[in-house]
């Protein structure tokens, strides 16, 4: 999952490419970079590991001049976390520099990546993106349009891309849809970005949200709709709504924090924690949930848990051990709400389980009576192939252990899940959605590849 955006028209395009990656920031937390472009067609690149506060400065910002910038925050799924991997990639280009910000992983990167090689293709990295970039570069297209093109038919997977070419930008969205992409205005000049928080932030009022197979050019405050790409099934990705996107933002049609509320009062009408006392939401994520839930329920929200703001998020830190130490950096109970009572813990997921046991143990030791935990989402049991860390069954808690055991290794009296179909309804069903790491139904052929097992673990244990 990675965060991008692109600006075309803007005097000190860089620093407003900064500001949106500020809020993309939650996309990915690895590694930063912008590409400007000047007056003159002149190219600068600076990239970063580490958090877009971290890697630009005041004075690189100055170094950076132009009205038009490319901007990427990385969290990577396929290659490694190294500086050869962070993004935007630029390169020399027949028709002027070319520079790609990606979000969303090629599922058969791999294959083509062999193929390139055979025909002599040198590679800098071990990005899926970089494949893409050699493939604009080596089509016998006529036009610069034509050979992006001939190079996003070849992939297949999920890509939300922002291409610089020169001093034009091109934006695209896969045929099935899978990441969010929307156009702003600013005065007379525009703005790309994974979603309308950071449209937000750089005071872009949004124009439109781009649609599965969408390509256009942007130039000179202009949007250009070119031939759209070759139509799939429609495969939005459900977990952007659960999990990843900021509730500030709308994506998919849909406003985050509407569908996160409405999940928590599908908790309280289906799976409610009789009983209960209070119930609280593990911050951020799943704040509307939890509110939601008590609008349904009648029981009383509190604050149970106080998280540190400048601890990053515990999923999308690509180190298992990282993320099981910063439970406790991240998170501490409130002892007053707690203790002595029955507690509704409201989450968005499970996915490995290491950080909900770490948060149930802080909550027993506050001194509850008794944890119920309850998540908006039915049990994740398969890998995601189109962005999101979860490359292998074997970290998959719900793949491998029984409801009955996952209760027992996290320390809960009680367990709930929404179903699939509960989850779908909160959404209001005006999108198709991908649910393959709910259901098993991938909507693309999958191959799975050493890059893709990159963050694997041994297998979770659920033992009490």
């Amino acid at each position: 999952m990675c965060g991008v955006i692109g600006v075309s028209g803007i005097p000190d395009a860089a620093r407003i490419a900064y500001l949106g990656l500020y809020a993309l920031q939650h996309r990915g937390q690895e590694s930063a970079g912008i590409v400007s472009v000047d007056a003159g067609g002149t190219a600068r690149l600076h990239r970063a590991m580490g958090l877009v506060s971290d890697a630009f400065a005041e004075a690189t910002l100055r170094d950076l001049p132009g009205d038009i910038a490319v901007g990427h925050t990385r969290y990577s799924t396929s290659g490694s976390t190294v500086l050869a991997n962070a993004q935007p990639y630029l390169v020399n280009y027949h028709a002027g520099p070319l520079s790609v910000a990606h979000n969303g992983n090629l599922t058969n990167a791999d294959e083509l990546r062999d193929r390139l090689v055979r025909d002599g293709a040198l590679f800098a990295s071990s990005s899926d993106t970089e494949v893409l970039v050699h493939l604009i570069a080596r089509s016998s297209a006529p036009t610069v349009e034509g050979q992006i093109r001939d190079a996003l038919e070849q992939v297949d997977g999920a890509y939300s891309l922002v291409i610089g070419v020169g001093r034009t930008i091109y934006a695209t969205v896969d045929s099935r849809g899978f990441r969010p992409l929307l156009v702003g205005r600013v005065g007379g000049g525009l703005v790309v970005a994974s979603e309308t928080c950071a449209l937000d932030l750089v005071g872009a009022s949004a124009v439109r949200e781009l649609m599965p197979g969408d390509f256009v050019r942007i130039d000179d405050g202009e949007i250009v709709d070119l031939p759209r790409l070759t139509p799939r099934r429609v495969s939005r990705c459900i977990f952007e709504l659960v999990y990843f996107s900021r509730p500030d933002s709308t994506i998919f049609g849909e406003p985050v924090n509407h569908v996160r509320r409405e999940l928590g009062r599908q908790l309280a009408r289906f799976h409610p924690a009789l009983g209960a006392d209070v119930v609280f939401s593990v911050p951020d994520s799943s704040n509307a949930m939890a509110l939601g839930y008590s609008e349904v329920s009648g029981v009383k929200l509190e604050h149970g848990l106080i998280r540190n703001h400048y601890v990053g998020r515990t999923f999308t830190n690509p180190i298992q051990a990282l993320r099981v130490q910063k439970v406790k950096i991240k998170f501490n109970p409130v002892r007053d709400v707690i203790e002595g009572r029955s507690v509704a813990v409201i989450d968005d997921s499970l996915v490995r389980g290491t950080t909900s046991k770490g948060l149930v143990e802080m909550i027993r030791d506050a001194g509850a009576r008794e944890v119920h935990l309850r998540l908006a989402s039915p049990p994740i049991t398969g890998p995601c192939h189109y962005g999101i860390d979860t490359p292998t069954r074997a970290e998959l808690i719900a793949a491998n252990h029984s409801r009955e055991e996952i209760r027992a290794y996290l320390g809960v009296d009680t367990l709930e899940y929404l179903t699939l179909d509960e989850m779908i309804d909160a959404t209001g069903r005006r999108n198709e959605w991908c649910h393959a790491c709910f259901s098993g139904d991938y909507p693309t052929p999958i191959q799975l590849t050493l890059g893709q097992m990159r963050h694997s673990s041994p297998p979770v244990t659920a033992t009490a």
